[in-house]
């Protein structure tokens, strides 16, 4: 079969898709489901396209990361998540760090043979969660409007605030500080540079884009190019000087969002559409390169340490972070259940793992992408059972 077929059916698929995608994604098979299923079915039959190979994943999660990590952040309402938007900060300033050490603690137990480097980058791969795998949950009136919310908003910035820690645990795994300086030159490189770089970029570039916009020199279409190649200048000019240009990205939306929220609908639309199908090409990209290997190498302790992470791990974190707060038993259960692991644990996997040696690198993709799967499969098939039961259940005042 020609490559030509392979592509002509993953386009018929993807529009097939399209057309019944709001009534598919209201049962169990959310769209993440499918475009993993689709991707590891085609590489079963070997109808997946040979030309599609894993350099071409490496550099799509690069450019897929420098663009959402940007757009989350610069969606987020940095003002109203300080003042009133108490939940997703609990889940973030004291949910996030107990999750890390609490799955430290359980990768420690369960996974005896591997270092702590290992164990803690594996924990830390973990943390951050994707609203994605779940968008029938979030956006199902049957829930609350401030649990969706809540959801929302941690799944936008967890993956932005869990990656210093990723990329530290990833330096400790190799061994890598010691030739870079030691650990004090690599921490302040990775925290400081990136961050400062961004920011600064993303402030500068709102005020600019607002005046521009008060002079008429712009419209909504060329603000979406300049939003765009901004990621990109924050990302590159921090690679530049040292810095880490993804947590760059993300410092530089949240900069750009503080000063132009609510004025460039561009970053309130993107995710929103053109943002789908690059989230779409991504699981379908995990699944066709990497499920079908990650499952052949899954062994009973990888999936006890998945399965701990997603029923265990998370769900205790949340409700220790939410203890004190006014949010109900059933909403605790709720926020610590649903926390699926998505699109920002497979590509940071698959970014570092050329930076671990020997095997390991191998080893962290292979979990990552069980552990997407497995979530996308435990997370999609209860949301109809949460929705159903929210929906029967008294509004509080």
């Amino acid at each position: 079969m020609s490559e030509e077929i392979h592509f002509l059916i993953i386009a018929a698929g993807l529009m097939a898709f399209a057309l019944v995608a709001r009534l598919v994604t209201r049962a169990v098979l959310t769209a993440p489901i499918v475009m993993l299923a689709a991707g590891a079915g085609l590489s079963y039959a070997g109808a997946a396209p040979l030309s599609l190979q894993l350099h071409h994943l490496h550099l799509f999660a690069e450019v897929a990361l420098v663009v959402l990590l940007f757009l989350d952040a610069a969606r987020t309402d940095v003002r109203g998540l300080l003042s009133k938007h108490v939940w997703p900060l609990r889940a973030i300033v004291l949910g996030m760090p107990l999750s890390f050490l609490l799955g430290t603690a359980a990768f420690w137990v369960v996974l005896p043979d591997a270092q702590i480097g290992l164990v803690m980058l594996l924990a830390a791969l973990m943390v951050p969660t994707d609203a994605a795998l779940g968008k029938s949950l979030v956006e199902n009136e049957a829930l609350p409007k401030r649990t969706r919310r809540a959801l929302v908003v941690e799944s936008g910035l967890n993956d932005g605030i869990a990656l210093p820690a990723i990329l530290i645990c990833a330096a400790l795994a190799a061994h890598a500080p010691a030739e870079h300086g030691g650990w004090g030159l690599f921490v302040a490189s990775q925290l400081l540079i990136g961050p400062i770089v961004g920011a600064a970029l993303g402030v500068a570039m709102a005020r600019v884009m607002l005046w521009a916009q008060s002079q008429g020199y712009t419209s909504e279409l060329y603000e979406g190019i300049a939003t765009l190649a901004l990621a990109a200048c924050a990302y590159l000019a921090a690679t530049s000087v040292g810095g880490n240009g993804l947590i760059a990205a993300f410092c530089c939306g949240a900069g750009f969002g503080y000063v132009a929220a609510g004025r460039c609908s561009f970053v309130y639309e993107f995710l929103d559409g053109d943002g789908q199908l690059l989230s779409w090409a991504a699981f379908f990209l995990i699944g066709a390169l990497l499920v079908p290997e990650a499952l052949s190498a899954l062994t009973l302790p990888m999936a006890l340490a998945i399965l701990v992470s997603l029923c265990l791990v998370r769900p205790a974190s949340i409700l220790a972070a939410f203890t004190g707060s006014d949010a109900d038993m059933r909403t605790k259960l709720l926020l610590g259940w649903f926390g699926p692991r998505g699109l920002a644990t497979a590509l940071f996997a698959l970014i570092l793992a050329d930076r671990l040696p020997g095997d390991m690198g191998q080893y962290v993709v292979d979990f990552a992408a069980n552990a997407v799967w497995i979530s996308a499969v435990l997370h999609g098939v209860s949301v109809i059972p949460i929705t159903r039961a929210f929906a029967r259940a008294p509004r509080s005042p």
